[in-house]
């Protein structure tokens, strides 16, 4: 099945990527696999039309749209669980199999087989982590797949920056880091960036002034110089500046960007980083806020004020967590004017928590809660980047598992009376 669907994959269109996947997956039983993929805001699952399926207009009776929350198809993507529906008069059941490109959440699999053997299930996930890559592999390509992950349409701005923003979650043995952006069609001057370089991990957020195209044309530029000072391997504090002078020389004086910029060596959990005029990190450990991580702040980048810069540090503990975020989280307002606020922002972030969820299923609903809070409309950009770290020993692990939702694993070659 494997070997079969990768070899026809390198020269397949999206489009024929459904058809492809059901003959392929013939060879181990499944009857019948349809794919639903995630749109930008996580509120619908979408199927992936193909051969026989044709979006809007169902010529095989399926549901074309399901819903995340109150479905089961939404559960296995929020819960990161394979879930098994009630079999049918013919004996088979379908199977919702979340559908993960490493820890990004791209939408779930409805595998249809009479095989419930833990076998199956060790094919299920086989499955999907190969259709995951295939997707991720058109991404850049496929206007089929932008379209069908969109509600309605981005304005310039936001076009941007989803196409310049790394994946939204991610995870190894030593770091968890899950991000979330709002609002989502007309995102401007927000952005986020991480990366990853031996132990150390490089983590940053931005805001631009602004909301509008310039705005995201000024994060853009603020994201690109600061990718390329810290892959010529500088410092923070020469990267800040690396990110000042790009944005002056393009700008003058005229445009500004506040930000946080970090690395975190995941060896020692040691957290350094550099506060450009913005709202200070959090630090949460044991579930609980812990503290809100003073550092003298400069002035926003592209000001060129010339204030002193202080580079600040903190010693982290295994399994603390470290929250960058922009002003459009906490001062989103409802009717009555009332901030979001912070003391609402860190008790949502302890509730989910301890409920469990995983880590990006935490930030869904956190930037779902923004939203409501501001009535569906917000007037600001709206970001929060959120890095956990593990410990020094890049192993993963079952804890690992369960803070990003990805399927336990299943014993190979064993059924449910253990044979």
């Amino acid at each position: 099945m494997l070997a079969g669907l990768l070899a026809a994959s390198h020269l397949m269109p999206l489009e024929l990527l459904p058809a492809a996947v059901a003959e392929h997956a013939a060879a181990v039983g499944f009857s019948r696999v349809l794919i639903y993929l995630g749109d930008l805001q996580r509120e619908v699952l979408q199927l992936l039309p193909g051969e026989g399926l044709d979006a809007g207009a169902d010529a095989t009776g399926e549901e074309v749209e399901l819903e995340v929350v109150g479905s089961s198809a939404g559960r296995a993507y929020q819960y990161g669980e394979i879930l098994p529906e009630e079999r049918t008069d013919g004996g088979e059941r379908n199977w919702w199999v979340p559908l993960l490109d490493g820890t990004e959440r791209l939408g779930v699999l409805r595998i249809t087989t009479a095989d419930d053997s833990l076998r199956a299930r060790a094919d299920m996930t086989l499955l999907a982590a190969l259709i995951a890559l295939i997707l991720h592999s058109k991404e850049r390509s496929s206007d089929t797949l932008a379209r069908l992950t969109r509600a309605k349409p981005l304005n310039i701005a936001a076009e941007m920056q989803w196409n310049l923003m790394p994946p939204r979650s991610y995870a190894d043995g030593r770091v968890v880091i899950a991000a979330g952006m709002e609002p989502t069609y007309t995102i401007s001057g927000d952005a986020y960036d991480y990366a990853t370089a031996g132990p150390v991990v490089h983590l940053s957020v931005f805001d631009a002034m602004g909301h509008d195209t310039a705005a995201g044309l000024t994060a853009n530029l603020a994201v690109a110089a600061c990718r390329n000072s810290s892959r010529q391997g500088l410092g923070l504090a020469e990267i800040s500046e690396r990110v000042e002078q790009s944005l002056i020389e393009q700008y003058g004086h005229k445009r500004y960007a506040t930000g946080i910029i970090a690395d975190l060596d995941t060896g020692t959990g040691l957290l350094t980083w550099i506060n450009r005029g913005h709202h200070p990190p959090i630090l949460m450990r044991d579930c609980r806020l812990h503290s809100h991580l003073s550092c003298q702040p400069t002035h926003p980048m592209g000001t060129g004020l010339g204030l002193p810069m202080t580079l600040c540090s903190e010693q982290l503990a295994p399994g603390d967590r470290i929250v960058l975020y922009t002003d459009g989280i906490i001062e989103a307002r409802d009717a009555d004017g009332r901030e979001f606020g912070m003391d609402r922002f860190t008790d949502f972030l302890n509730r989910h928590h301890a409920e469990g969820l995983p880590v990006p299923e935490t930030l869904r609903r956190l930037i779902h809660a923004v939203i409501t809070h501001h009535d569906g409309q917000l007037q600001d950009d709206a970001t929060v980047v959120f890095c956990e770290w593990l410990g020094p020993e890049a192993v993963p692990t079952p804890r690992t598992a369960t803070l990003v939702g990805l399927p336990p694993e299943e014993p190979i070659g064993t059924d449910h009376d253990g044979a």
